[in-house]
């Protein structure tokens, strides 16, 4: 992991630990630097991260503040361009998978064109409950072109794809496209997401692409609403 990465991840924990006060800004970029051993160019590419991801923004001339309402202990602030998937996202916490449904099968056309395949190019179908801390929070409906994607097992499922995609198979998630909906739960909602039957869903349809441009995953995460909150940054 780039060092940039890594202490972007420890001033993460800071952040949602309240090591800083909430009603100040941080130590400045050459504080930090200094702090960490590194040129101030890798501390701004770390503070960065945590900028774009909604936990920090800077006003010019006074400084680097943690945005108060992001450091909620009780939700899942998204960031509207986050591709980071939901393990790298929760770091420090224990997110697993339940897998509910894995196989492979020829896509429908609107699947197929997502994908920027044909009907007959298979396709992984699965369908994940991802627990954090044991509690549901999302319910996962994916498809991934085999042929893209391969090597894919039981063991990666009941962790995260997104690591197996980056670390073994060495490919570069870049980007997505998303649209998110308010949806009235269903069966399947209140069976695997503990939702009672007048509970909404927060449903979010998402293309991911590698760095070619190639998408690499059609899906659709269905959120517990007393979950997750998406953050835009301006």
């Amino acid at each position: 992991m780039p060092k940039y990465e890594t202490i972007s991840s420890v001033m993460r924990e800071r952040i949602k630990n309240q090591f800083y006060p909430i009603d100040q800004p941080i130590p400045d970029e050459i504080t930090l630097a200094k702090e960490f051993q590194c040129s101030r160019m890798t501390m701004k590419r770390a503070l960065d991260i945590l900028v774009k991801e909604g936990l920090l923004y800077r006003k010019r001339g006074h400084g680097t503040f943690i945005i108060q309402s992001a450091i909620s202990q009780n939700v899942v602030n998204v960031g509207t361009n986050e591709i980071l998937g939901l393990s790298r996202l929760l770091k420090g916490k224990k997110v697993t998978s339940e897998v509910i449904k894995f196989d492979v099968q020829f896509p429908t056309q609107e699947v197929a064109e997502h994908l920027a395949i044909d009907v007959k190019t298979p396709v992984y179908f699965l369908i994940r409950l991802r627990l954090v801390d044991d509690e549901p929070y999302v319910m996962e409906r994916t498809y991934m072109p085999t042929i893209l994607i391969p090597g894919i097992t039981d063991d990666i499922l009941h962790g995260s794809i997104y690591s197996y995609i980056r670390e073994t198979l060495g490919l570069t998630i870049a980007g997505s496209h998303r649209k998110i909906r308010a949806c009235k739960s269903e069966e399947l909602d209140h069976q695997y997401l503990a939702c009672l039957p007048d509970d909404p869903i927060l449903e979010v349809e998402h293309v991911g692409f590698l760095n070619n441009g190639v998408p690499f995953e059609y899906s659709f995460s269905r959120h517990r609403y007393d979950k997750f909150e998406v953050t835009t940054i301006n």
